[in-house]
C-alpha cells in the first residue's frame, strides 16, 4: 500500500545552524533529506508559498522524516498522512478460440517440445 505524506516546512530565509539559509537552498536540502529516506518513491514541493513537501512511497517513517527536517532545515509539521488510492482495472478473461479446417474423424494432435542438450552424451 502506497502512502502519501504531506509535511509543512519553513523554507523561506531562516537562521539554521548558526547561518542564514536562503529559500532555494532550504528547499534543495529538504528534498535531499526526503528522497534519501528509505521507502520514498517520489517527492514534490507544493503549496502556494512552496512550503509543503509531498512524499509518496511504501513504509515511510513520517516521524523520522519530520525529525530530520527539523534538525537540518527548520520547523516542520505533519499536515496529513493518507493511503494513496488507485483504481484497479478488472482484468477481464478473454478467451480466444482457434478455428481450423473441419476434422474428419481424426483426433487433434498435440505438440510437445523436446529439450535440446548441447553437451554430447558419453557412456564411458
Amino acid at each position: 500500500m502506497t502512502q502519501k505524506v504531506v509535511l509543512q516546512v519553513t523554507m523561506d530565509g531562516q537562521r539554521c545552524c548558526f547561518r542564514i539559509m536562503k529559500g532555494d537552498h532550504a528547499r534543495k536540502k529538504a528534498m535531499r533529506i526526503a528522497v534519501g529516506l528509505s521507502g520514498v518513491e517520489s517527492a514534490t514541493i507544493k503549496g502556494q508559498d512552496k512550503d509543503q513537501i509531498e512524499v509518496k512511497g511504501r513504509g515511510i517513517d513520517t516521524v523520522k522524516l519530520a525529525t530530520l527536517l527539523r534538525k537540518k532545515v527548520g520547523h516542520a509539521s505533519i499536515v496529513s498522512v493518507a493511503e494513496e488510492k488507485k483504481e484497479e482495472k478488472k482484468d477481464e478473461l478473454k478467451i480466444q478460440y482457434m478455428v481450423g479446417p473441419p476434422c474428419y474423424g481424426l483426433p487433434p494432435y498435440t505438440c510437445y517440445e523436446i529439450p535440446r542438450y548441447d553437451t554430447p552424451c558419453s557412456i564411458m
